[in-house]
């Protein structure tokens, strides 16, 4: 088992994600979580039977990618979740555990724009990969969930004939 890197919360100031090495922190803060969590725990150690030593690296540059552009990752967080549908339940309510977790360990260890911009990030991560791997329409591109405004607009779109 690696060694567990993540700093305790304190009552300074806490810092916001300013590089890579915050993101380590965070990985590691979370995935101890996670690691530790009787919902989520199962499924990362015992379905997916997750190799940490190689996991957390990758989730370093993840995160890097997203909130920096540097961190050179590569991968298809899709299938690597996709695969894990017949294996076990990966429902809505998971994603939202997920995210719970996920917020927390942020907010106990950072605060700022960085801080505020990788929790939607996770956000926008988590309902793509449940929508996509659990075949569910994006509600946000369901006409029944358009303001007025917007149904009028896409109304307008439609009518506008294509050109060639």
């Amino acid at each position: 088992m690696p060694p567990r890197l993540s700093q305790s919360p304190t009552d300074a100031p806490k810092p916001d994600l300013l590089g890579r090495a915050e993101i380590e922190v965070l990985v590691n803060a979370f995935y101890d979580r996670v690691r530790g969590d009787e919902t989520l725990g199962v499924i990362f150690d015992k379905v997916a039977q997750t190799n940490w030593e190689t996991h957390l690296p990758k989730m370093y540059a993840f995160w890097e990618t997203v909130m920096f552009r540097s961190g050179g990752f590569t991968g298809n967080p899709l299938a690597a979740h996709a695969k894990l549908v017949p294996l076990t339940d990966m429902g809505r309510d998971k994603f939202d555990h997920w995210l719970t977790l996920f917020r927390s360990t942020v907010d106990d260890h950072f605060a700022g724009e960085n801080a505020e911009h990788i929790k939607r990030c996770a956000e926008d991560m988590a309902n793509v990969i449940y929508s996509k791997i659990n075949a569910v329409p994006d509600p946000r591109f369901d006409p029944a969930n358009l303001t007025p405004e917007q149904k009028k607009r896409y109304a307008q779109h439609k009518s506008q004939p294509t050109q060639p």
